[in-house]
């Protein structure tokens, strides 16, 4: 599980997970208990802020440990080690966690305040002078051919690990350019993972059922005999969608071949033993509602129950809706969106604010106490930003980046709902695709009811809670090369996102102004044939101000 360390003047200060990549939980007192991670950084040439990037994880002897122990206690088994990781750092008890023996890895450097460091490979071997660890078996490669036979290598050696792995990891070994080649709305564009073959195993289909999706997409999904894969029991398995049957031959009965993709989601990969008798066809009535499913476009491989009052779409938006990433309405889980869409309490996402203290007593397991945390949670999740908020409607093809994205380009729903195809085009993580997508949700008039419904809830409608900076970056697009004296690059680019500028990581011919630092690398020259206006660190400072 991801977690980042930071360390200011060398004292451990802060450990949080992940999160959805802005915003963590706070997790120090876990973080503190697991023995690899030091408490205060050793060594000479410590730096003033510094926050490392890593893995925790178990071991497996460890994790037989812990099950173990459940089974003695007759608690529910962890599936594996990563469930069993991810459990115990969010645990509210670290006298719990210290016992788990958890580790850690570190392997990415974040937000850095000292001497600068060049590469990722100089990174590592400060990690081993300051006492914290990094993975002894990494190797810095010189050309395509070491990478490939390294990979090979550890597929060959994985098991003999005392940990579980799917892959590796490759990076480019210099920071500047790797600074310079930036993110996409989803990854580093200077970072790839291969995965390892995946794990399989084989078992009998015993049925294949159909879910309703919160689109309304139709997924066919194969109920399968429990059997072991990669230490986990798998009795599900993904068919993706119907030409995936009718390519897969697949009937009820089949004995099949299935493997853990990434050693993470199962799959069927082929049918080992056709036992089946007859063969599948396609549902013409969606299972939830019993309106009929169609093809949207001719050309499309999903069907689609388009009954916008269909229960199943409803759950699933809601549950989307309410989730961590989304509006973060704790407390509002599958059985509690089940209970109050079966009692005609909720039609549409903005009936969430409509609850009241006498609809959730009527609730399963509801007392006054916990129904009026839940009403609290409902309360405080009005005050989410906007960028929660897009991500929570669901819009196809938007995930929590590209919500981000959308939410600091125009500051408000208003703004983003009469946005043009040009002004999203010209948004460099905004692809064609997904402005269409964009354009086409908030033409529906039920959707615009929607919108105006949460308005008149006290829902938060607004990227910034107060007044931004107006100065020289507003509406200007701004790239950064080299290496900032005064700022690490995320810092940077905040400052940035706070002058309701947008930072980009490429130069175009949108690029209003190129900031280049020492060592600056080719997006200089690329500036200046554009004809980009080009300014040092000095002249940024002032910029901000």
């Amino acid at each position: 599980m991801s977690a980042n360390l930071t360390y200011i003047k060398g004292k451990l200060t802060v450990g949080s997970t992940r999160g959805d990549g802005q915003t963590g939980e706070d997790v120090t007192a876990n973080i503190k208990t697991i023995r690899a991670i030091p408490l205060i950084l050793l060594g000479n040439h410590i730096p003033d802020f510094i926050e490392i990037r890593g893995e925790v994880y178990m071991d497996k002897k460890d994790f037989s440990q812990v099950n173990k122990e459940r089974m003695d206690k007759g608690e529910a088994l962890f599936a594996n080690p990563r469930n069993a990781t991810s459990g115990s750092l969010k645990l509210l008890d670290s006298s719990i966690v210290a016992k788990r023996q958890l580790n850690f890895f570190a392997h990415s450097l974040g937000a850095y305040r000292s001497q600068p460091v060049d590469t990722q490979w100089d990174f590592l071997s400060r990690l081993k002078d300051w006492g914290v660890r990094a993975n002894m078996h990494s190797a810095l490669c010189r050309n395509i051919e070491e990478v490939i036979a390294y990979c090979r290598k550890w597929q060959r050696k994985r098991d003999k690990l005392s940990y579980e792995i799917d892959g590796v990891v490759i990076k480019l070994n210099s920071l500047l350019q790797q600074n310079d080649l930036g993110f996409t709305a989803k990854s580093p564009r200077w970072a790839v993972a291969y995965k390892f073959a995946a794990r399989q195993a084989t078992t009998e289909v015993i049925t294949i059922k159909v879910n309703v999706g919160r689109t309304g997409v139709i997924t066919p999904t194969a109920e399968l005999k429990p059997v072991e894969c990669s230490g986990v029991i798998i009795s599900n398995a993904t068919l993706h969608n119907f030409e995936e049957i009718e390519r897969l031959g697949l009937r009820q009965g089949d004995r099949v071949l299935i493997e853990r993709a990434g050693d993470v989601i199962p799959k069927v990969v082929k049918v080992v033993e056709q036992k089946g008798k007859k063969p599948y066809n396609i549902p013409v009535k969606c299972p939830a509602c019993g309106e009929k499913i169609v093809k949207e476009k001719e050309e499309d491989v999903a069907y689609r129950c388009i009954n916008s009052d269909c229960p199943a779409q409803l759950e699933r938006a809601l549950l989307h809706f309410a989730s961590r990433d989304a509006l973060d309405i704790e407390g509002m889980g599958e059985a509690v969106i089940n209970q109050l869409v079966s009692l005609k309490l909720l039609k549409s996402l903005a009936d969430i604010y409509k609850l009241k203290l006498e609809d959730l007593l009527q609730l399963e397991l509801f007392k006054e106490k916990k129904a009026n945390n839940l009403l609290s949670s409902i309360q405080k999740s009005k005050q989410q930003p906007l960028a929660r908020l897009i991500f929570a409607l669901g819009i196809r093809h938007i995930g929590q980046k590209a919500a981000y994205t959308l939410a600091e380009e125009f500051g408000d729903m208003q703004k983003l709902m009469q946005a043009k195809l040009e002004e999203l085009d010209i948004i460099p993580e905004i692809g064609q695709v997904m402005a269409g997508a964009i354009l086409n949700y908030f033409k529906l008039s039920p959707i615009r009811k929607l919108i105006q419904d949460l308005k008149d809830a006290g829902v938060n409608m607004r990227q910034w809670a107060g007044n931004f900076k107006i100065n020289r970056l507003t509406a200007k697009t701004v790239v950064f090369t080299g290496e900032l004296a005064g700022f690490s690059r995320a810092e940077a680019e905040e400052l940035v996102r706070q002058s309701k500028g947008m930072p980009a990581s490429s130069v175009s011919s949108k690029t209003d102004i190129l900031v280049a630092g020492t060592n600056a690398g080719t997006k200089f020259n690329k500036a200046r044939e554009l004809g980009v206006k080009i300014i040092g660190e000095d002249e940024f400072k002032e910029m901000v101000k």
